[in-house]
């Protein structure tokens, strides 16, 4: 018998929120500062649960370790700083699930790889900061996933086993997260998974089209 679900734990880039808008403009916004033209969302949409590192990989082909990636980083994080949630709106079905957990007395909280600089102000902007469990950003904690530190870190926040938890992600990372603290990951199918991801290989417990579909799986 599985135990029971007492909290639902969130990854925030391509889980809760969809931040791909924000976070492709402050990317083409680094581009227009290089006299580039702008990429569509759909080529960056896949790259946004990778943040800065990723998207100025494909957006720049540059990598942390380029000359010119400590000044284009910067550029686009002020960017995003500045425009945090422009564009940025809760997945359909995410405000529903939230109610329906709070309704049965179920823990909700938000375990990311964002800087909190990020993560609060933008839980703050959609109207969720104060209504969830724990906020566990990337810097939270010595190291970030797919180390299961903010793992640990969520459960001693909200006071309940990992056990007693479901985290809901849509990359690989927070399933190994997620598996290292024997907690049970689900796979936002509806996130920003890409096309050519192994989702098989991921080991989670389940996965989910879109967040309502959650539910099935508190019982």
């Amino acid at each position: 018998m599985k135990p029971k679900v007492r909290a639902v734990l969130f990854d925030l880039d391509g889980t809760f929120a969809d931040t791909a808008p924000d976070l492709a403009a402050a990317l083409n916004h680094v581009r227009a500062t290089r006299d580039l033209a702008p990429l569509p969302l759909e080529v960056l949409r896949p790259q946004a649960s990778h943040g800065s590192v990723g998207l100025l990989q494909v957006g720049m082909a540059i990598t942390p370790e380029s000359p010119d990636f400590a000044a284009l980083r910067q550029i686009f994080l002020q960017h995003y700083s500045d425009n945090i949630c422009v564009h940025t709106t809760l997945f359909d079905g995410i405000a529903e699930l939230i109610n329906q957990l709070e309704a049965r007395d179920i823990v909700w909280g938000i375990v990311t790889n964002k800087p909190q600089r990020f993560t609060v102000p933008l839980m703050q902007a959609l109207g969720y900061a104060t209504r969830a469990g724990c906020l566990i950003s990337g810097d939270t904690c010595t190291h970030a996933k797919p180390h299961p530190e903010p793992m640990h870190k969520a459960c001693a926040t909200i006071n309940i086993a990992a056990a007693n938890c479901l985290y809901l992600g849509d990359d690989q990372r927070d399933m190994q997260a997620a598996n290292a603290v024997s907690m049970r990951g689900i796979i936002a199918g509806y996130g920003y998974v890409g096309e050519d991801c192994s989702v098989a290989n991921w080991l989670a417990q389940g996965s989910v089209s879109t967040p309502l579909e959650l539910l099935n799986f508190l019982t």
